[in-house]
């Protein structure tokens, strides 16, 4: 019989332990991972603490929102007479987009929050997609009485759409096949006014419209029904603008980029809607869905409201 040494045995001990310290984390890991996939399945049926928890959240983090936008945005600029001004040729639409998708998108959060909480699907309607309209609107009366700026119709009707767009395709497909989408690379028009188009990349995604791109993202598979396409294929239809440095005058054509004008974009690229992958886990399903809002980046056809074409390899 071999005895083992002092070494040999403080080896086995050590090894021991560590096995017992990788076995004690994994099954901690186990232990947190089924706790949050729980914790993000759907209720089967109405879950009234759950609903509760999500009234008051939603409540707490929307008014904490509308306190923040109110001290950044309007505080420092004088308040007026709630009143309407016309924007609707400002920045070629651009802004008017972007309140489409936001509305969209806040409203399928709250639809999905809803269904989280095992909520009917009326009320996920009724209470959960509109969750965006009624969080913009807000913003619109914001906007109304300070006397920098004014409410927009045509904000409002962007609103409304955005609303509409997640809402009919609910009734009518129970699914939801087109989603917009975004997508955003920085471009020179910022350089020339940093306090308007952003002076950081974070600053720029906001507010640079040159560098944006919003998509309207087809799911193929759900209008075909053929086996023949992934489930998971989409076709992208996109719109931008370029040549913007101030909202509705030529103002670029005389202190930047003399040769360049304002025009549209519109294009034409390959997407994936994140969310037709399949995994039987809620918490992937959750990650999937945030970022189904975003576009990937994929071969596009692109043609200039300016005249002629472009093919880019990839474009984001």
């Amino acid at each position: 019989m071999v005895k083992r040494t002092g070494n040999q045995t403080l080896i086995l001990k050590v090894f021991r332990g560590i096995l017992v310290l990788l076995l004690f984390g994994f099954c901690q890991i186990i232990f947190a991972q089924n706790k949050i996939e729980s914790f993000l399945k759907p209720s089967d049926t109405l879950n009234k603490k759950r609903l509760r928890t999500l009234a008051i959240s939603e409540t707490a983090i929307g008014s904490a929102a509308l306190i923040g936008l109110n001290q950044v945005w309007y505080a420092d600029y004088p308040r007026s007479n709630f009143h309407f001004i016309n924007d609707n040729a400002e920045w070629l639409q651009m802004d008017k987009v972007g309140h489409l998708f936001s509305s969209y998108h806040l409203g399928s959060f709250g639809a999905n929050a809803l269904q989280w909480s095992g909520a009917s699907r009326k009320s996920q309607l009724l209470y959960g997609a509109t969750l965006g309209l009624a969080f913009m609107t807000t913003v619109e009366v914001f906007d109304g009485y300070s006397a920098n700026w004014g409410a927009s119709l045509g904000d409002v009707a962007a609103n409304v759409s955005g609303t509409a767009l997640y809402v009919s395709q609910e009734l009518l497909w129970k699914e939801q096949r087109i989603v917009p989408k975004f997508s955003f690379h920085t471009t020179p028009y910022a350089s020339a006014r940093p306090n308007v188009l952003g002076s950081s990349l974070a600053e720029q995604i906001l507010k640079d419209y040159n560098g944006q791109t919003y998509w309207l993202s087809v799911n193929v598979y759900s209008f075909t029904k053929s086996n023949a396409i992934p489930e998971w294929l989409n076709i992208a239809l996109g719109y931008g603008a370029e040549g913007m440095i101030t909202g509705n005058d030529e103002l670029v054509n005389t202190v930047f980029l003399p040769e360049s004008k304002r025009y549209r974009q519109f294009y034409l690229s390959l997407d994936l809607d994140l969310t037709k992958i399949k995994t039987k886990s809620h918490f992937v399903k959750t990650i999937l869905t945030t970022f189904n809002s975003i576009k990937i980046p994929a071969p596009t056809f692109e043609i200039k409201g300016s005249g002629g074409t472009k093919f880019h390899l990839l474009y984001f």
